[in-house]
């Protein structure tokens, strides 16, 4: 299997134990891979899920989960991709991570006449006060479906990254948006582009003075302890090109994106050509090994025509 940088990693390069399974929760099990694409109006998708080599090593589950789903017919269409990483310190991240991105569909789906709407007429704020909205209230159920059924790792359950394309060839904006580490990029005439929004940190409210003396302050025993802070939503609009490649990705791939400039390299010299590569041509170039970075790889790809 195809590797960059100065040495292979020291993983095999193909899966070797599977998952320990429990005969009373089967449902718990999912494949090491799995792989989807589609071509609406200009635009050609592929997407694709990969276990880790950490995890294949060890015999674990793959924590990353991918959702694809078309809302609608015709150019009216709106087709949703969902990827979500589950909590590393819970033996119930992949649940969380396949239900952070069917109740994100499951939203998505009962307001996409509307979200398609307003992405044609270009209701950017609208966007994104109603996505934020959704992923809110979606990971919120996460949190307390989480908390009832003890998969909570006592902060956010999983990451969340999303895009919407509309399937309409004459309305040429990608939308995206979400909760969590990962990358957005943009190939654009030979150059990778990094499109990721970079969340503002948290700041005080107007009026408002923060003073921090380093003194640990006791909880009261008349209010409930404070959650952890939450991962602040992220959102971006771009209007695509003809021959743009639009990249997004979970943490398990963005890290070595940004850590060995040669992935870049190498995938930017595979996706130069005019067609998008086949369903098995993506999964390779998804699995190219970088040494250092075994985590799970999720990522989706839009080919523009």
């Amino acid at each position: 299997m195809t590797y960059v940088g100065d040495a292979p990693p020291s993983y095999d390069a193909e899966p070797t134990s599977l998952p320990m399974a429990d005969p009373a929760a089967l449902e718990d099990l999912v494949p090491d891979t799995v792989l989807d694409g589609a071509r609406h109006g200009g635009l050609t998708l592929r997407a694709a899920s990969v276990r880790g080599d950490s995890a294949r090593y060890r015999g674990e589950v793959r924590r990353d989960a991918l959702l694809t789903a078309r809302f609608g017919v015709g150019d009216r269409a709106l087709v949703l991709v969902a990827v979500a990483t589950g909590a590393r310190a819970t033996p119930a991240g992949q649940r969380a991570a396949s239900a952070a991105c069917r109740w994100i569909a499951q939203a998505v789906g009962r307001s996409a006449a509307r979200l398609a709407e307003d992405i044609r007429e270009g209701r950017r704020a609208d966007l994104r006060a109603g996505l934020q909205r959704l992923t809110d209230r979606s990971l919120g159920r996460l949190r307390a479906t989480a908390r009832v059924e003890g998969w909570s790792s006592g902060g956010d359950e999983a990451t969340l990254r999303c895009l919407l394309l509309p399937a309409d060839p004459d309305c040429r904006t990608r939308v995206f948006f979400g909760v969590g580490d990962g990358g957005l990029y943009r190939l654009r005439d030979g150059d990778w582009q990094d499109l990721e929004p970079r969340p503002a940190g948290p700041s005080a409210q107007p009026g408002e003075l923060t003073l921090d003396l380093g003194i640990t302050t006791p909880p009261s025993p008349y209010e409930p302890a404070p959650e952890p802070p939450r991962e602040p939503f992220r959102f971006r609009t771009c209007v695509a090109r003809p021959g743009d490649r639009l990249l997004m990705c979970a943490a398990g791939l963005s890290d070595p994106l940004g850590g060995e400039p040669a992935l870049l390299a190498h995938l930017g010299r595979r996706w130069a050509a005019p067609e998008p590569p086949g369903l098995a041509g993506f999964l390779a170039d998804v699995q190219v090994r970088v040494k250092g970075y075994a985590d799970d790889r999720t990522a989706a790809a839009v080919w523009e025509a």
